[in-house]
């Protein structure tokens, strides 16, 4: 049988676990989220690549295209590069400090070949 004040001291241990638990679990929120942002870059910078491809293809600019294709927030984070029928998009994913962006930017390459009587 527990006696009077134990059920307290084991209330309050609890609460102090929890209180030294939620930076751990704040932490791993946060990586969680931080790779989930590199992902989803990933998977922009791919469709962005693809349509500057499918553009230089068609005899349109394809720079231009995969510029397009990128949504607002991310055409200020990219870099894009069409040469040759090779569309390169290198895209930096939202983080907290700049130099992580800078060290898990994601990149993609797509190639087409030029449009027939292109001369390429």
């Amino acid at each position: 049988m527990a006696r009077p004040g134990e059920t307290s001291r084991t209330r309050g241990q609890a609460s102090v676990e929890l209180v030294a638990a939620l930076p751990a679990l704040a932490l791993a929120a946060a990586l969680a989220l931080q790779i989930l942002l590199v992902g989803y870059s990933l998977t922009i910078a791919d469709g962005a690549a693809e349509a500057g491809a499918l553009a230089g293809a068609a005899g349109r600019n394809a720079e231009q295209a995969a510029r397009e294709a990128l949504p607002g927030w991310a055409r200020d984070r990219s870099e894009v590069t069409a040469e040759d029928g090779r569309v390169r998009v290198e895209l930096r994913p939202p983080a907290p400090l700049s130099a992580l962006s800078e060290s898990l930017a994601v990149s993609s390459e797509a190639w087409s070949r030029p449009p027939r009587g292109s001369g390429g």
